[in-house]
């Protein structure tokens, strides 16, 4: 399986068009000499939805193929997760809309795959990650809506391969407070409504394909983004989820290589710390336990602040990026630990040919974390997963 290392642009403003440009031909030259030398760069590049509209443009899609293949950038992969505004604003709840029970949200998905495929290498796969259907409060008897729209982006992709030669694969992420959140509930999903035989008839209904063929089809087009702090602030057991996957025939097509914030003993001391975390940017799930109790989730750190001492002794997964060079947070640290593993697990046996690592809350983290440039603890990053893949 041939291995691409990248990191996700949305670490960067990336709303428009102009500012994409920027990131291209900034940052991103800054990080490809630090890491690739005179070799090619695998990015992972992230386009809102105004920046793929700006792009519709000729003028635009012209320069930015003379970037990509000037400036020796492969474009590999794509973050099509948030739509909107991802910086300088309140995001939130936000992020997940259009949502996958909406209209929007499909046609910006394949877009998006479809820029993808007239900018990217033909390579083995392009990888395209997404929203995991809706949040979890608006998700009730949702279900079949949501998997029909992820299947008609499917059908989208069988064709866009056909004319191009690009196999674009979309990477459904779970995450914490939305309509599938843990690995579980993830591959029963998969397993009910994207792998089952009536997503076969669906997907054959749609395109010429026979039923055996678009049974064949389905996990070469949609599987998952396995976003290993969301991973981790949902309590998984790695080698047990990754398992889990395989059992259910559920594709890795894109690991994002990530790190949230671990409180072992919630305390006043810890409390206090967390504060300079709870910032009104984006969406800080918290799961907690108590001991080898049940797990609790609430949908935002300041939240789980408001518990105050009735929290004290629990132990607290905070859906916050960190650096994932960083363990010692002071009054708690990372689940560092667990990327580890992961990282481990991936040396063994591939778990993905997308490897990405994320951490677009750079620009939020408390001061004290952010003694460097942005560029250079990118670049620190990723050679920290050099190190561990090596």
């Amino acid at each position: 399986m041939k291995q691409e290392l990248t990191y996700c642009l949305n670490i960067h403003p990336t709303e428009t068009w102009e500012e994409v440009r920027a990131a291209l031909l900034g940052p991103v030259l800054q990080v490809r000499d630090g890491i690739a030398g005179n070799g090619d760069f695998p990015v992972g590049l992230r386009f809102s939805g105004q920046a793929l509209h700006d792009l519709r443009a000729t003028e635009a899609r012209e320069d930015l193929k003379t970037i990509l293949k000037r400036e020796r950038l492969r474009a590999v992969t794509v973050n099509g997760f948030p739509y909107g505004r991802f910086h300088g604003t309140r995001v939130k709840e936000d992020v997940y809309r259009p949502d996958w029970r909406e209209e929007e949200r499909l046609a910006y998905t394949c877009e998006l795959a479809d820029l993808m495929a007239e900018i990217a290498p033909i390579e083995p796969m392009v990888s395209l990650s997404t929203v995991p259907g809706c949040l979890r409060a608006l998700s009730m008897g949702q279900e079949g809506a949501v998997a029909d729209n992820y299947l008609r982006a499917v059908a989208h992709m069988v064709d866009l391969e056909r004319r191009t030669g690009v196999r674009v694969a979309l990477a459904i992420e779970p995450e914490p407070a939305c309509m599938f959140e843990t690995i579980e509930e993830t591959a029963a999903f998969f397993r009910d409504h994207l792998l089952s035989d009536s997503a076969a008839e669906r997907l054959a209904e749609m395109t010429d394909l026979g039923r055996d063929a678009a049974r064949a089809a389905l996990p070469r087009y949609i599987g998952l983004c396995y976003d290993v702090c969301h991973a981790a602030v949902e309590f998984e057991d790695p080698a047990g989820s990754l398992e889990m996957l395989r059992q259910a025939g559920v594709p890795v097509h894109k690991l994002q290589l990530s790190a949230a914030l671990r409180v072992a003993e919630v305390t006043p001391q810890a409390r206090e710390a967390l504060s300079s975390f709870a910032e009104p940017t984006y969406l800080h799930q918290v799961v907690s336990r108590r001991g080898d109790g049940p797990l609790e989730r609430l949908t935002d750190l300041p939240e789980a602040l408001a518990r105050g001492a009735e929290a004290d002794g629990e132990e607290w997964r905070v859906h916050f990026h960190v650096p994932i060079f960083l363990k010692d947070l002071g009054a708690f640290e990372s689940t560092r630990d667990f990327l580890d593993e992961i990282l481990r697990l991936h040396r063994q046996q591939p778990i993905s040919p997308h490897l990405e690592v994320e951490t677009y809350t750079w620009n939020v983290l408390p001061e004290r974390l952010r003694s460097e440039r942005m560029e250079e603890a990118v670049l620190r990053e990723l050679r920290w997963v050099s190190e561990r893949l090596a």
